[in-house]
C-alpha cells in the first residue's frame, strides 16, 4: 500500500480522526508508533515514518503508545484493499482464523496457494498473514490489560495465544514490558462484566443505526434500551450478552457536529458478560462489523455526492449471518414490521433460552444445526409461510455442509449465486444478505420497492425544481411522471454510485 507522506503529515499535524486507523505513524526519537489522532506533542517531520498498519510499524521494531491505544483504533473498509484475496484473508485473520488453522489451510479455503497468500496480504498489507495475526492478538491482550480485570492467563487464551508463557515473552519481547507492569499502568474496571471500547471515524448517526436495527429486531434477541443496543450471544458453544452505547451522550456528539478530534471521543463503550471472555476478540469484531465501524464517511458521502443528506449514516451489518438471512426471507413482500413480528416467533419457538440482567433478552438466535433438523412443517405450524419454512431448512442444510459461508471475506458474487439457488431466495434477498452478512458495500437490492419509491421521489423534486409552477389543478409527479421506475432503470441510476451502492441503499430507505 502507498501512502501519500505530504497527506499523512497533514493529517498527523491537525489530529484529523477521518484518517484514524488509515496510518499508523512510527517516531524514531521514542521508539513508539501512534494513531493520527495521538493527543501527544508534535515531533518533527524527519523522525516520523508511516506504516499502514499496526503490524508493519510493529515489524519496523515500533512499540505501542500507551496514550493513544492503536489497538483501539477503526479498521479499514472492505473496499480498501485493491486485492481481493488479501482482503478476504484480512477478514479471516480477524475472526482468528490461524488460532485454528495453518496458513495452507486458510489459503486451501480462499482457493489460491499459501505462496500466493503471503504475497498478496505482504504486498497489500506490509507484513506477512503470520505477522498480521500475531499483532492482532498482542494488540487485543494489551487492550483486554488495560480495560479488564480479567486473569493474565485468561487473557492470554482470549488474545488467541497457546499458553501463558508464549504470550508473556512475545509481549516483552514487542512491548518491552511484562503485561503485569501494563496492568498497573492501566484502569481496569473491577465489574462483573467486561468493559472494552472500539472506534469509529466521525460522523455517526447512531440515533439512526440503533433505530434500524430495533425495528427489524427479532424479539428476545435483540433489544434497545434508551440509546443501547443489547443483544444475546452465542460464540463457539459460549453463551452472554453485551450492551453497547456511545461514548458522549448527546446526539450531536455522537453524529460528530462541531466536535473538536480527540481519540477518546470517538467510541463505543461495549459492555459483554464474562461468560464471553474466551471469545472476547470475535464478539469486539461483530461489534465492529454490525455497526460498520471501519466506515470512512466522508470519502462515501463524496462520491455519493447529493444523495447524502447526512453523512454519519452507516450500513448496518450482521452479528450473525444466519440470523440476517433468516430475517431477509421472512421479510419478502411484507412490511418490516410484520416481519419482525414473524421473526420473534420463529426466535421464541427454535432459540435457546438463556438467562440474563434485561428482561428483553431471554432467547439465543436460532443455530443453523439445530434449523437444518426440523421438519419445514414444525416452522409453517409458527404462522410463517410453507415456501418460506422451505427456504430457512434449505438455507440451514446449506450452511451445515459449508455450501454457503455467510461471513464477510466469503467470494460475494458466488455466495449470491449459491443463495439464488436455494428454492425461495431470489436476487433481492441474495443482494439484502451481501448487503448485511458479507459486509459487501456495492450490494444493492434494485428490485426494492422503499428503493423504487425514493428514486420517484427525486425525480420529483428535480422536475420541481426544473418546472416549478405546475399546470394549474395538477401535482407535482402526477399522471405518468408519477410511475415508478423500472428496476432497469434503477440499476442504470446507481452505477454513478458504484462502489457505495449499499450505501445508496440507505440514504434511499431513509428518505421515506
Amino acid at each position: 500500500m502507498h501512502l501519500d507522506l505530504e497527506a499523512c503529515h497533514r493529517a498527523l499535524d491537525t489530529h484529523d480522526p477521518r484518517f484514524d486507523g488509515l496510518f499508523f505513524v512510527g517516531i524514531s526519537s521514542t521508539g513508539i508508533y501512534c494513531r493520527p489522532v495521538c493527543p501527544t506533542r508534535q515531533t518533527k517531520r524527519e523522525n516520523r515514518t508511516f506504516y499502514p498498519t499496526a503490524a508493519a510499524a510493529e515489524a519496523a521494531g515500533y512499540r505501542p503508545c500507551l496514550r493513544c491505544r492503536p489497538e483501539l483504533a477503526p479498521g479499514r473498509s472492505s473496499v480498501d484493499a485493491v486485492n481481493a484475496w488479501a482482503r478476504a484473508a484480512v477478514r479471516r485473520i480477524e475472526d482468528g482464523a490461524l488460532g485454528e488453522m495453518s496458513l495452507e489451510a486458510l489459503a486451501a479455503e480462499l482457493g489460491i496457494s499459501g505462496r500466493h497468500l503471503r504475497r498478496v496480504v505482504q504486498s497489500e498489507y506490509g507484513v506477512s498473514p503470520v505477522e498480521l495475526a500475531q499483532t492482532q492478538k498482542l494488540l487485543t491482550a494489551k487492550g483486554l490489560l488495560t480495560d479488564t480485570d480479567l486473569p493474565i492467563g485468561e487473557v492470554a487464551m482470549a488474545s488467541g495465544f497457546a499458553s501463558v508463557r508464549r504470550f508473556n515473552a512475545l509481549f516483552g519481547e514487542r512491548y518491552g514490558l511484562t503485561p503485569s507492569k501494563l496492568r498497573k499502568k492501566g484502569g481496569a474496571t473491577g465489574r462483573d462484566s467486561i468493559m472494552c471500547s472500539v472506534s469509529y471515524r466521525p460522523p455517526l448517526d447512531w440515533c439512526g443505526l440503533i433505530e434500524f436495527i430495533a425495528y427489524r429486531a427479532a424479539c428476545g434477541v435483540e433489544a434497545t434500551d434508551g440509546t443501547a443496543y443489547l443483544r444475546t450471544v452465542s460464540i463457539k458453544g459460549r453463551n452472554g450478552w453485551i450492551r453497547v452505547t456511545p461514548e458522549l451522550g448527546t446526539r450531536s456528539a455522537v453524529l460528530g457536529i462541531s466536535e473538536s478530534p480527540s481519540h477518546k471521543r470517538h467510541s463505543l463503550k461495549v459492555e459483554v458478560s464474562t461468560s464471553l471472555a474466551p471469545v472476547l476478540p470475535e464478539v469486539l469484531v461483530r461489534v465492529r462489523r454490525l455497526f460498520d465501524l471501519a466506515a470512512e464517511p466522508c470519502a462515501i458521502a463524496e462520491a455519493l455526492g447529493d444523495l447524502v443528506q447526512n453523512p454519519g449514516i452507516r450500513v448496518p451489518g450482521a452479528f450473525d449471518g444466519f440470523e440476517i438471512a433468516v430475517r431477509a426471507i421472512l421479510g419478502q413482500q411484507v412490511s418490516v414490521q410484520a416481519a419482525s413480528v414473524i421473526a420473534g416467533r420463529f426466535t421464541q419457538a427454535f432459540g435457546e433460552s438463556i438467562e440474563t440482567p434485561y428482561s428483553q433478552l431471554n432467547r439465543l438466535t436460532p443455530s443453523p444445526a439445530k434449523v437444518a433438523a426440523l421438519d419445514p412443517s414444525e416452522i409453517a405450524a409458527t404462522g410463517i409461510i410453507a415456501s418460506r419454512a422451505r427456504a430457512i431448512v434449505a438455507l440451514a442444510q446449506a450452511i451445515v455442509d459449508k455450501e454457503i459461508v455467510l461471513r464477510p471475506g466469503s467470494d460475494v458474487a458466488a455466495t449470491m449465486a449459491r443463495l439464488c439457488k436455494v428454492p425461495g431466495i431470489g436476487p433481492w434477498t441474495a443482494e439484502y444478505v451481501a448487503m448485511r452478512a458479507l459486509s459487501w458495500p456495492d450490494a444493492f437490492p434494485a428490485s426494492d420497492l422503499g428503493i423504487r419509491k425514493a428514486l420517484a421521489l427525486r425525480r420529483v423534486t428535480e422536475e420541481c425544481r426544473t418546472r416549478p409552477h405546475p399546470p394549474s389543478g395538477t401535482s407535482p409527479g402526477a399522471g405518468e411522471d408519477s410511475g415508478l421506475p423500472s428496476e432497469k432503470e434503477v440499476l442504470a441510476r446507481a452505477e454513478a454510485w458504484r462502489p457505495w451502492r449499499s450505501y445508496a441503499a440507505m440514504h434511499l430507505w431513509r428518505t421515506l
